[in-house]
């Protein structure tokens, strides 16, 4: 992979981390009612899970290339016109609201890495994100395992980091996304039509 498309990669990796997300409000809501240090547990599930749909969605993309020539330029203008579907999508969502159930404040670690996993593996809107992000910066003129590795290991660290800065700022950030409503999705979901874009045209 080359500097510019990595560094291009790490932007775009942190600005899709910081968009609110099932992990993302799950962390959210266990930061703010147990506190960083135990949320970690909640990173970490959720990190396996990622680590785990971008691996499938990474075998489907490189048994596809391995299959035509051609497909690297049509999963990159699917995938870009899917980012610009999500983007619509989160622009028209309502507000977020974070709720916490009556028992969470007894969560033990481990039921807390169980629920940050689960959160993760059972969205499967999350394997048509991978394939539609990840090939946008694929190299198909270098090996595709050493780019794949590269990409999971960025997106799956810039993921943690962001998760716990949420842990740690909580209770401001909810009662920051609760104020903002709307707005705060529509700045999200430009992002994503940003991204859906200009990401295709990319070389």
């Amino acid at each position: 992979m080359a500097w510019h498309t990595f560094l291009l990669y790490l932007v775009a990796a942190l600005g899709l981390s910081l968009t609110p997300g099932p992990n993302s409000l799950l962390v959210l809501t266990h930061g703010a009612l147990h506190g960083q240090r135990k949320t970690v547990w909640t990173v970490a599930g959720g990190a396996i899970g990622f680590a785990l749909l971008i691996a499938l969605s990474m075998l489907g993309i490189g048994a596809l290339l391995q299959a035509s020539a051609g497909a690297l330029s049509a999963l990159k203008l699917l995938g870009g016109a899917y980012l610009i579907w999500l983007g619509v999508q989160l622009w028209r969502a309502p507000a977020i609201q974070l709720e916490a159930s009556a028992d969470s404040a007894t969560m033990s670690g481990a039921t807390l890495f169980r629920l940050g996993l689960l959160t993760a593996i059972s969205n499967p809107k999350a394997l048509l994100f991978y394939g539609a992000f990840l090939p946008q910066f694929i190299d198909q003129q270098r090996p595709l395992l050493p780019q794949f590795l590269i990409m999971a290991t960025v997106f799956v660290i810039v993921e943690c980091l962001v998760e716990m800065l949420l842990a740690s700022l909580a209770q401001r950030i909810r009662r920051g996304l609760q104020k903002l409503g709307r707005r705060f999705n529509k700045i999200c979901g430009g992002l994503f039509v940003a991204m859906g874009t200009a990401l295709p045209l990319t070389r």
